[in-house]
This record gives C-alpha cells, sequence and structure tokens, in this order.
C-alpha cells in the first residue's frame, strides 16, 4: 500500500520527503541523499522500466503498477505532482492502493518564484505555468518515453483534487508551517503516519529532532553543492545545473514578484488562498 506525498511542483515535497526518509529509513534520524532512494516518485522510470510511448499508455499503466505494489504487501511512501482523480479515462489511484496522503501546499506567491528557479523561465512563463489546468509535467531528458509523465493541473486544481477525495486518509500540511515551527508540524505529520500504519512504537523524539536539524536548508544547500543532487534539472538556456536548494527563507514573493503579477495571482487564486490564510 502506498503513502503518498502529494504536491504541485515547488511545494515542499523533498524537504518532506528528507524528514520523513531520515525518520523512517536511518538508524539514528541522520540524513543523506541518498536515504531519498526509499521515497521514489511516481511516475517514474524506476517503476517502468519499459519504455512508455505515449500519454495514453502513461495514464493506463498507473492502477496495474499500484496494484503489484499493494501484492507486495508492504508500505511505500512515494513522491507524486499528479492530480488525484482520472486522466485520459483512467484513475490514478485510490483507496483500494494507498493508505493515505501528506498534501503540501505552499502560497503560490512563492511557488512560482521557486519555478522560475527550477525551470529556468521568467516570471510571466511561471504565471502560465501555474495557471494552466492543462499542465502536465515530464522529465525534459526523456525524450519521446512518458515513463514520468504527470498530468499537475494549476496550483489551485491539484491542491482541491487532494483535498476534496473522499474515502482516503489524509493530512493537510503548509510549507509555511514547517518554516515557522518545524518540530510540532513534523511530529504531527509522524503521528498521522504512524496511525494510518497501525505503528505502536512510541514517537522517537531524538531521532525526531535529528531528522529536523540534518534536514535543515542551510545543510541540504552545503550538501548540494559539495555532492550535487541529482534531483536539479539544467538550464535550457545554457546547460548548467540548476541549484535544487535555492533561496529558502529568502524566497519572498513581495521582493522578487512584480506588483501585476501578484495581483493576477490573487484574482486567480483568491478563493483557495482566502482558504488556507494566505491573503
Amino acid at each position: 500500500m502506498i503513502i503518498w506525498i502529494a504536491s504541485y511542483p515547488k511545494c515542499g515535497n523533498t524537504w518532506v520527503r528528507s524528514l520523513l526518509s531520515a525518520y523512517y529509513f536511518s538508524e539514528d534520524g541522520e540524513f543523506n541523499f541518498d536515504l531519498l532512494k526509499n521515497i521514489r516518485q511516481f511516475p517514474s522510470p524506476y517503476f517502468f522500466p519499459n519504455k512508455i510511448n505515449t500519454v495514453e499508455e502513461a495514464s493506463a499503466s498507473w492502477i496495474p503498477v499500484q496494484r503489484k505494489i499493494k501484492e507486495t504487501k508492504k508500505v511505500y511512501f512515494l513522491k507524486t505532482h499528479n492530480v488525484y482523480g482520472a486522466y485520459q479515462g483512467n484513475n490514478f489511484t485510490s483507496p483500494d492502493y494507498s493508505l493515505g496522503a501528506i498534501n503540501i501546499v505552499r502560497d503560490p506567491r512563492n511557488v512560482i518564484t521557486s519555478l522560475m528557479n527550477h525551470f529556468s523561465i521568467n516570471e510571466e512563463e511561471a504565471f502560465k505555468m501555474i495557471s494552466n489546468v492543462n499542465r502536465n509535467l515530464r522529465d525534459r531528458n526523456d525524450k519521446d518515453n512518458y515513463a514520468t509523465y504527470s498530468f499537475i493541473s494549476s496550483w489551485d486544481k491539484n491542491y482541491r483534487s487532494w483535498k476534496i477525495t473522499k474515502n482516503l486518509n489524509k493530512i493537510l500540511i503548509k510549507y509555511e508551517d514547517l518554516e515557522n515551527d518545524i518540530e510540532n508540524t513534523f511530529l504531527k505529520i509522524i503521528k498521522f503516519t504512524n496511525e494510518i500504519m497501525r505503528k505502536t512504537d512510541e514517537i522517537d523524539v531524538k531521532k525526531l529532532k535529528k531528522s529536523i536539524k540534518t534536514t535543515h536548508f542551510d545543510l541540504l544547500k552545503k550538501r548540494e553543492e559539495k555532492e550535487g543532487f541529482e534531483e536539479a534539472i539544467s538550464s535550457s538556456d545554457d546547460g548548467k545545473t540548476k541549484a535544487f536548494f535555492n533561496l529558502g527563507r529568502n524566497n519572498d514573493y513581495k521582493k522578487l514578484l512584480k506588483k501585476e503579477t501578484i495581483k493576477s495571482i490573487e484574482e486567480l487564486f483568491g478563493e483557495e488562498m482566502k482558504e488556507l490564510g494566505y491573503i
């Protein structure tokens, strides 16, 4: 069965994966990048070793692969940016294969600035991306292989798809709560995952704190500079790899975005942003 770590891109998915992998897959909570291999992205070539030729073939493969995962009788944490729902007539997932979901959301005004760096796009292109209800995502290095194909839609549709789904255990985590109260927010996540996994062990507070300490943004940034990070992607302009861990708390839309862009985001996503306390 699967526990999803679900979010729109650049909303804190990798941060939560890092925390969870340090807590559940290390002996003492000491994080390193190799631990992330315990929480893989879905879909990805790891699950689809043979070439996927079309979007239709990709979406038709999602449930059969999850059925095989369920047959292992193990619990898998999986990262995804896909919406919860059907695409091309095929469901992305269902409660039959999912124990639950950690849905991570972030202020879209700061998501845009992260998208700009990660995908080497300008402000206008980032706004088009975050507002495109038909948006998909696929590794640009895959060329004609659709093994990484995800239907992410727009920021609001992605968030709502996981929020409104019924019959699925889920927890909503705001990126800003991770920034402002990491210990209590991560404790909340661990309590949730332990409960749906029916783990009766007491929470290892020492290990939890070590997981938090060793996944601090500054440490991750330094580790990437020293070791590289395989999830970073190359710029389409010069081919150089862009830093995955870029600004951290310095990612402040008030200093980085045009007033016109901020206004457009607030008008487009006003309902969701009010609901989440962003405006």
